[in-house]
C-alpha cells in the first residue's frame, strides 16, 4: 500500500464523520434502531432526492480508530480492552458500531431459568480474536465453528485481555439459538493484583468499574460477565469484592433482563489465591453475591458430594457450574474424548457444568478437514448428559443449515462466491447432529455437508443404510416448540440418491399442552405433507416471490397444511425404499426447510430507506484507487436473511462510456456494511452503491424497493500529489 488518503466530505443534507462526545449513554444499543450521531440521524431522515455524496480526495492518514478497524484495509474488527485505564475511559460514543449484536435472544424450552442442569461453554482458543475478530467475515480454509447450540445454555468468550468483549458474530449466533453470552473480566499476576488494589479500594472505584462493564454489555448486546480474579487480594480489596459482585449483578439484571454474572473459583475470603475446586465456606461469600460460581477443574467426586450437602448450595445447585477442562490439564476427571466421564459424575450429583476449551477438538487434530467429524463425535459422547433445547420463536421457521463457513458461498444452489469463507453471522438455525444404530445392519447419521449447498456454506447430509426389515426410516432433524397458524406453507429442498423417496414428516401437539413448562413427553401426531401441484394458488404465489431461479439438480417440494390449535414439536426427514427388501444405502442432501404462515406469501415487501455513506477512506496502491466507506440504512432486520450490497459506475471522465452493470460487493447481515478495497475508476467519477434485501424466506425484493446512494468524487491536486 502506497499511502492512505482522507477526504473532505460534503453532502446534501448534514452528515458528520464523528459521533458526538455528549451522546447519551443509552443511545447505541443496536445497529439499526439507535444511531451513532446527530448528523447520522439527519442523514437517515433526509428526503430521498437529497441523497448524494461528494468527495474531494486528499492525501493523509486514516483517522479511523485502529482498535475498531484494520489499519491496512479498514475492515471492522473486534478487540478487547487491555487495562483498567482503558476500561474506565471507555465511552459509548466511541464504541465499535460493527461489534453491536443485532440478533435478539430467541425463546427456547426449557428456558435457562427452568433448566436444572445447565451447560456453559467457555471458548478459550489460542488467545482469542482469531478469524472471528473480522466482523464481516474472513477468508479461512478450515476455521473453528461451533454449531451444537441446542445442548448448551451459556457461552463465554474467554481471553486474557483485561476485558474480553465477545465478537458480535458469536453473540448473534448464540442468540439465534437462545443461548446467552458472557464476556470475561480477568485480573492476574502482579499487575492484576495492583489493578485490584486500585479499583477495589472503595465504593466509588468499584462501582465505576461495574458501571463500565454493565454499559459495555448493554451497548454491545451480550448478556453478562465471568469475573475471574486470579491474584491475591489485600484486606480492603477482598472485603469490597462481594460488594462489587453484588452491585455488578444487580445492575446487570436491571439493564439486561435475563443476564448473568458468574464468579470463578480462585480467591478465598481471606484474600489468598487458592483454587478450591468446589463451593465451600472459604468462597461462599462470593457465590452469595452473584448468579453462580464456575469451579476450578481439579475436583473429585468427594468434592461433589461435599458441595451437594453444603448448606449454601441448597436451592442453588443449578448455579454451581463444575468446571471441566477439555485439555485435561492436571489431576482431573475425564477430559479430551473422556469428557463424558466428568459430565456423568457431575450430573449424578445434580450440578451444572462449565466445559472449558472444547476447541481442543480443533487444536488436537492435524488435518483440520476432519474437524466436523471429530466435533460431532465429541458432542455425541456428551449428549446423554445434556438437554436438547427446543427453539420456540414464532413462524416463519427457516433453515438452510449453514454453519457459518464454507468452501464456497451458495445462493439457490449456485456458487455466488467460489472461495473459502468464515462468518458466523451467516450461521442459520442448526439441526440435530447424531448417529443412530437401526435394526440389522442399518444405521442413520446427520452431518454438515460443505461440498454442496442450497444457500450459505453447507447443506445437511442425511445418510445411512435402510435395513431390509424396514421400508422407511425417519431422521429427526429439529426439535421445536413453534405455534402454527391455521394455514401453513411448507417447502423442502433436497437432493436424494437413487432408490429412495424423501419427504418431510412433521410432529405436532396440542398447543395448549405446550404451554406447560417442564412437560417433555407431550403426545404428538405425525403429519406427512402432500406436495402441491404447480398450478395451485400457493405454488404460484411462491414461484412469483422467488423470481427466476434454476434448482440445478435440487428437488423443490411444497405443501399446504390446515391445522387448528397446533404447535410444531419435531421436523423429520422420511426416507422410504422405492422397492425390494434388501439393505439400501442412501444419501440425501437437505438444502432448506421452510415453514411459513401461508398468508405471508401475499404480504408486500418493504423498501430500503435512508441509505447513508460516511467514514470514507481512499487507499491508493499498485496504480489502483480503492474506496472504503460505511453504509447504513433502515430496514426491519427481523424480516431479512441478508442484504446484498452492489456498486456500479454511473459515469467516468469520458461521458461517452456508458454506466456499468451492478457488481456484487458482499453480503450484510444487518443494516450496516463496511465497503473495503473497492477498486473504482480514476477521478473524476460518479458511482452508485445499492442495497438489496433478501427476505427470511429467501424472496428477493423488487428493484424499485432497493436502497441507493450515489457518490461523486474528484481529486484535489496538491504539491504532495
Amino acid at each position: 500500500m502506497d499511502g492512505a488518503l482522507t477526504t473532505e466530505h460534503q453532502e446534501d443534507g448534514s452528515l458528520r464523520r464523528r459521533k458526538t462526545e455528549d451522546e447519551g449513554e443509552d443511545q447505541i444499543g443496536s445497529k439499526l434502531s439507535k444511531t451513532e450521531t446527530t448528523g447520522l440521524e439527519s442523514c437517515l431522515d433526509e428526503p430521498v432526492e437529497l441523497r448524494s455524496v461528494h468527495e474531494v480526495i486528499k492525501y493523509g492518514a486514516s483517522s479511523l480508530p485502529a482498535k475498531h478497524y484494520d489499519p491496512d484495509t479498514t475492515e471492522p474488527i473486534s478487540s478487547g480492552l487491555q487495562s483498567l485505564e482503558e476500561l474506565l475511559s471507555w465511552k459509548r460514543s466511541e464504541a465499535n458500531p460493527f461489534n453491536v449484536a443485532t440478533v435478539p435472544l430467541a425463546n427456547r424450552e426449557p428456558s435457562l431459568a427452568s433448566t436444572p442442569h445447565r451447560t456453559l461453554v467457555s471458548h478459550d482458543m489460542m488467545g482469542g480474536y482469531l478469524d472471528d475478530r473480522f466482523l464481516q467475515g474472513a477468508e479461512s480454509d478450515a476455521p473453528y465453528v461451533f454449531y451444537h447450540w441446542q445442548y448448551i445454555d451459556v457461552f463465554n468468550y474467554f481471553s486474557h485481555n483485561t476485558v474480553t468483549i465477545p465478537p458480535s458474530v458469536w453473540t448473534n449466533a448464540a442468540h439465534r439459538h437462545g443461548v446467552i453470552v458472557l464476556g470475561t473480566f480477568i485480573t492476574e499476576w502482579t499487575d492484576g493484583g495492583k489493578m485490584c488494589e486500585v479499583f477495589l479500594k472503595e465504593e466509588e472505584s468499584y462501582r465505576a468499574v461495574a458501571d463500565r462493564l454493565v454499559q459495555i454489555a448493554h451497548c454491545y448486546g451480550f448478556d453478562g460477565w465471568l469475573i475471574n480474579i486470579e491474584n491475591p487480594l489485600g484486606e480492603t480489596a477482598v472485603k469490597n469484592t462481594p460488594l462489587f459482585l453484588r452491585y455488578l449483578t444487580d445492575q446487570m439484571h436491571e439493564r439486561v433482563p435475563g443476564s448473568m454474572a458468574l464468579w470463578y473459583d480462585s480467591v478465598l475470603e481471606n484474600g489468598q489465591l487458592k483454587w478450591q475446586n468446589e463451593l465451600n465456606p472459604s468462597n461462599r461469600v462470593f457465590f452469595s453475591a452473584c448468579d453462580g460460581i464456575f469451579t476450578n477443574y481439579n475436583w473429585t467426586e468427594q468434592n461433589l458430594e461435599g458441595m451437594k450437602a453444603y448448606s449454601a448450595a441448597q436451592g442453588r445447585l443449578a448455579d454451581i457450574f463444575v468446571g471441566v477442562d477439555v485439555f485435561a490439564r492436571g489431576e482431573v476427571v475425564g477430559g479430551k474424548l473422556e469428557t463424558n466421564k466428568a459430565l456423568e459424575m457431575i450430573r449424578k450429583h445434580d450440578f451444572s457444568t462449565a466445559i472449558f476449551a472444547p476447541g481442543w477438538v480443533y487444536e488436537s487434530i492435524p488435518d483440520k478437514n476432519d474437524f466436523r467429524k471429530e466435533q460431532d463425535k465429541f458432542w455425541s459422547l456428551l449428549s446423554d448428559f445434556l438437554y436438547v433445547h427446543r427453539p420456540s420463536s414464532p413462524l416463519p421457521f427457516v433453515s438452510s443449515f449453514c454453519q457459518g463457513a464454507g468452501t464456497s458461498l451458495y445462493w439457490r444452489g449456485q456458487r455466488e462466491v467460489d472461495r473459502s469463507w468464515f462468518n458466523l453471522d451467516a450461521q442459520e438455525l442448526q439441526p440435530l447432529y447424531y448417529r443412530e444404530t437401526l435394526e440389522g445392519e442399518g444405521w442413520l447419521r446427520t452431518q454438515g455437508c460443505p461440498e454442496d449447498a442450497w444457500s450459505g456454506g453447507s447443506s445437511l447430509l442425511v445418510e445411512g443404510v435402510l435395513p431390509s426389515m424396514l421400508s422407511k426410516v425417519c431422521a429427526r432433524i429439529f426439535s421445536l416448540q413453534v405455534p402454527l397458524s391455521s394455514r401453513v406453507f411448507v417447502s423442502l429442498i433436497y437432493k436424494p440418491s437413487p432408490g429412495v423417496t424423501v419427504s418431510l414428516e412433521l410432529k405436532t401437539a396440542d398447543a395448549t399442552l405446550c404451554t406447560h413448562r417442564g412437560v417433555q413427553d407431550i403426545p404428538t401426531s405425525s403429519i406427512e405433507p402432500v406436495a402441491l401441484t404447480e398450478d395451485h394458488q400457493l405454488m404460484r404465489q411462491f414461484s412469483q416471490s422467488c423470481g427466476q431461479w434454476n434448482p440445478d439438480g435440487w428437488t423443490v417440494r411444497c405443501s399446504q397444511l390446515e391445522l387448528q390449535g397446533c404447535a410444531l414439536r419435531d421436523v423429520c426427514v422420511s426416507v422410504q425404499r422405492d422397492g425390494g427388501d434388501k439393505d439400501t444405502p442412501f444419501k440425501c442432501r437437505v438444502g432448506e426447510i421452510m415453514i411459513l404462515d401461508a398468508e405471508s406469501l401475499s404480504v408486500p415487501p418493504l423498501p430500503v430507506q435512508s441509505v447513508c455513506l460516511y467514514d470514507v477512506v481512499w487507499l491508493r496502491g499498485a496504480n489502483k484507487l480503492n474506496l472504503n466507506a460505511t453504509l447504513r440504512w433502515r430496514y426491519p432486520a427481523q424480516l431479512v436473511r441478508h442484504f446484498l450490497v452492489y456498486w456500479r459506475r454511473l459515469r467516468g471522465p469520458d461521458p461517452r462510456i456508458p454506466s456499468g452493470k451492478l457488481a456484487l460487493i458482499g453480503r450484510a447481515y444487518c443494516p450496516l456494511f463496511r465497503v473495503t478495497e473497492l477498486t473504482v475508476p480514476e477521478p473524476p467519477g460518479l458511482l452508485e452503491l445499492v442495497v438489496e434485501p433478501v427476505s427470511r424466506e429467501g424472496f428477493r425484493v423488487p428493484e424499485s424497493q432497493w436502497g441507493r446512494r450515489s457518490l461523486s468524487y474528484t481529486e484535489e491536486r496538491t504539491d504532495q500529489s
